[in-house]
């Protein structure tokens, strides 16, 4: 299947309400793909991505990522000194101490490479391999991807995610680094600064795995999912 394909099938299958999300992190030294709009002001990577499974195709520079904290995740930026230490996350109110914020941090999913830029676009319009494809929808669509997942190895399913960072860390990096999918149930900072729906939550799929998703999609869709109750 390519891009288009897949695409067409997770929306139909899962019913999602919104396009999946191609993602990729551009190295140093590797040319970013042409074609693709640049914002005219600055941007967190979870607003693109939110922006994508609206249709929008993005590129943006490091610069371009108004959100230091998620650009430091993304390999985009050093990590903000106030980030790093705790202090920023503990004024937020979120944690009874800075060494508690940073526990968080320091144990975070982060991309150890330099990336230039990012790139955002519904994965049915990527012309690119993306690294990462992310869902957003109610959690009984989300929760097909667990089956799918396990459907040839069996196995359990493990989820790793924090009060903060669910877009940048939990359904891009660490998919990316894990090469396994994560699923996220939203941050404050995506939930205040995007459409994120109180009743939607993530996912976070590697690329290199979409394959099997998809196989076990086509066995699934044809048998248990008609039985399932759904919305």
């Amino acid at each position: 299947m390519n891009n288009r394909d897949m695409a067409k099938r997770l929306k139909e299958s899962l019913r999602l309400r919104h396009e999946p999300v191609a993602v990729k992190l551009i190295k140093e030294g590797e040319k970013p793909p042409t074609g693709y709009a640049v914002p005219d002001k600055q941007m967190s990577h979870c607003q693109s991505v939110m922006a994508a499974r609206n249709g929008q195709k993005l590129l943006l520079a490091a610069d371009a990522h108004s959100c230091k904290n998620g650009a430091s995740a993304l390999g985009l930026a050093a990590v903000p000194e106030k980030t790093a230490s705790g202090e920023f996350y503990h004024g937020a109110g979120m944690f009874a101490s800075a060494e508690a914020a940073k526990s968080m941090i320091d144990k975070r999913s982060s991309v150890p490479y330099n990336v230039t830029h990012t790139v955002v676009a519904p994965l049915k319009d990527a012309d690119f391999e993306p690294d990462v494809v992310v869902l957003a929808d109610i959690p009984e669509r989300i929760y097909w991807l667990v089956p799918m997942s396990v459907h040839q190895g069996g196995g359990r399913v493990d989820f790793n995610t924090a009060p903060y960072n669910a877009i940048c860390v939990d359904a891009t990096a660490r998919p990316l680094l894990t090469d396994n999918m994560n699923i996220s149930l939203g941050c404050f900072g995506c939930r205040k600064r995007t459409e994120l729906q109180a009743d939607e939550m993530l996912a976070g799929i590697p690329f290199s795995r979409l394959p099997l998703i998809m196989e076990a999609l086509e066995s699934l869709d044809a048998g248990i999912m008609q039985k399932a109750a759904r919305d």
